[in-house]
């Protein structure tokens, strides 16, 4: 029967300290009995310990927590632990696995430093134990207490460095990972055959994440028109950053099934109430589902800003949200009207979240931005010609530089912008612009 793998702590086996007592595990079976471990030399006060063990069957026993360092003579000729033999075959050569033994003892142990003893003669054999795992080898004919004592120090902060590199590097790939499985979830809006520019700014408030609790989506369903949408999920973890995109992509399937308003909302807040973590978790939304003309909307708010819009030759404001409803998720029998709007031919259309807003401002930073200051700093870029993603662009830079620094909310603009005149100079209506005429990000268009 196979030997069991001895439990590994879970702080690797050669993480240890300077002065610290350590632990040789040495397996040899000299039959002649003429190989002896020497007398090594204590230094700063610390001790080796040494434990033999005469096979790999008796090693396993002996392989406990305490075990920082293992000494394994490669002439080990004993039967490996469940009858296999140590002869057995290399897999890339056909001969003799002469490394049979040590690579049975890395599987084992593969937290703890590990030393190959070999005969000076052996040199190629030595090295290819490094190659395969130990962290150092060492001759038979040459060892003293002395070297000895050093390669165990060695082999063990090698280990314990190696482990941390192990570590870094396995680091390193799951924020790989996460980061592009975050990148995936956000957005592609889907606007092809449309007249509307499209752009877009979003930034997580969490720190090295690329994905937050606001989300956003733009659709264009087959009768041309154009529908928007932009959330918060309150609360800035990684659970509400995956409840902000079931709800985007729900919002999404609703719509290109035909929902809109009241319905819609109603079936997302059904998603919202089986997918929260806790009742106290709400989201606000705000929906725009803009004709085929591009010349009037519908607006439906569940607790979230109104947006903002920009007409040529006027100054930018807000729509009208006084018959707006809760958030998703507060009232379990809401109701969310539908308001239409008239947009006129040229427009910017800007929807965003409250963290946008709430920025601080101030020398002493105690007021918050607010819809008026936004409104105003808009304008102020409006005025300057700025349009598409270099508005959005300077709008949450501006913001930021008022706050003092980051902002802690997450960010989420879109803008959707409709230029007549550029219309009518291509002759064209929404059903006849080339497929892809609305930018996913940084579309621009001429100043309104």
């Amino acid at each position: 029967m196979p030997v069991p793998v001895p439990q590994q702590r879970a702080v690797p086996a050669a993480v240890t300290t300077h002065g610290a007592d350590l632990t040789l595990l040495v397996i040899e079976d000299d039959p002649a009995g003429t190989f002896a471990v020497p007398e090594l030399s204590s230094t700063a006060g610390a001790r080796v310990r040494v434990r033999t063990a005469r096979n790999l069957t008796e090693a396993g026993r002996l392989l406990t927590d305490d075990v920082d360092c293992i000494l394994l003579d490669l002439d080990l000729a004993a039967p490996l632990p469940g009858g296999a033999r140590s002869d057995v075959r290399d897999e890339e050569t056909g001969g003799p696995d002469e490394l049979a033994a040590l690579k049975h003892v890395l599987r084992i142990a593969p937290r703890h430093a590990v030393l190959a003893l070999t005969a000076e003669g052996d040199a190629e054999r030595a090295a290819e134990a490094v190659r395969v795992g130990a962290q150092d080898y060492l001759f038979r004919d040459e060892l003293d207490g002395r070297l000895l004592s050093r390669a165990i120090r060695y082999a063990v902060e090698r280990k314990r460095a190696d482990t941390a590199q192990h570590q870094l590097t396995e680091s390193r790939l799951r924020a790989q990972e996460n980061a592009r499985l975050e990148r995936g979830l956000l957005p592609t809006p889907l606007l092809d055959g449309s007249d509307l520019a499209f752009a877009a700014h979003y930034r997580p408030g969490r720190s090295r994440a690329l994905l937050g609790g606001d989300f956003y989506d733009t659709v264009r369903t087959p009768d041309g028109t154009v529908h928007a949408m932009i959330g918060d999920v309150c609360g800035h973890g990684p659970d509400e950053a995956a409840l902000g995109v079931e709800l985007r992509i729900a919002w999404r399937a609703l719509t290109l099934a035909g929902l809109c308003g009241d319905a819609l909302l109603s079936t997302l807040q059904q998603v919202l109430e089986h997918e929260r973590q806790s009742e106290e978790i709400f989201a606000t939304l705000c929906t725009v589902d803009i004709a085929p003309d591009g010349r009037r909307a519908g607006l439906c708010i569940a607790g979230h800003p109104a947006p903002l819009i920009a007409r040529q030759g006027r100054a930018a404001h807000l729509l009208p949200y006084e018959d707006g409803g809760p958030a998703l998720g507060l009232l379990p029998h809401a109701r969310w009207p539908r308001r239409q709007v008239e947009l006129g031919g040229s427009w910017s259309l800007m929807m965003y979240t409250d963290g946008l807003i709430e920025g601080r401002v101030g020398q002493e930073g105690t007021q918050r931005l607010g819809q008026d200051g936004m409104v105003a700093m808009v304008n102020g870029r409006l005025d300057q010609g700025l349009g598409g993603e270099a508005l959005l662009e300077a709008a949450v830079t501006q913001v930021q530089e008022l706050n003092g620094g980051e902002l802690t909310d997450d960010v989420a603009v879109l803008l959707l912008e409709r230029d007549e005149a550029r219309i009518r100079r291509r002759g064209g209506s929404a059903s006849r612009s080339r497929p892809g005429t609305a930018s996913a990000v940084g579309a621009q268009r001429p100043p309104l």
